[in-house]
């Protein structure tokens, strides 16, 4: 079964920028669509990113498009999320997610994948 580890969060200034990463091990990480996830304190998980099993499409939610972008290399067995212009959030956690039956319709529901790492903090603060 895979296995996800998130990676790359800290502190950062708005308009800052970061790179996370997530290792899949365990498990045929090729054939899933892999996301992002993050949750704020006291709100709602919420769908950021997916990219498609063999790399080439991609969805992002609103309030990221443009700044951020969402890449995987299935060489490496590892997804990544680059957050450029980062917004003065305070602190969210960024969760990796896999899914193998993961659909278009589904790409923003937490409950479509099946796998999910510990998460990684982001601290977007002045």
């Amino acid at each position: 079964q895979v296995q996800l580890a998130e990676s790359g969060g800290g502190l950062v200034q708005p308009g800052g920028s970061l790179r996370l990463s997530c290792s899949a091990s365990g498990g045929s990480f090729r054939q899933g669509a892999m996301g992002w996830f993050r949750q704020a304190p006291g709100k709602e998980r919420e769908f950021v990113a997916v990219v498609w099993r063999n790399g080439g499409s991609t969805y992002y939610a609103d309030s990221v498009k443009s700044r951020f972008t969402i890449s995987r290399d299935n060489a490496k067995n590892t997804v990544y999320l680059q957050m450029n212009n980062l917004k003065p959030d305070g602190t969210v956690v960024y969760y990796c997610a896999a899914g193998m039956d993961v659909i278009l319709s589904s790409i923003r529901i937490g409950a479509a994948y099946n796998r999910w790492g510990q998460g990684t903090q982001v601290t977007v603060s002045p």
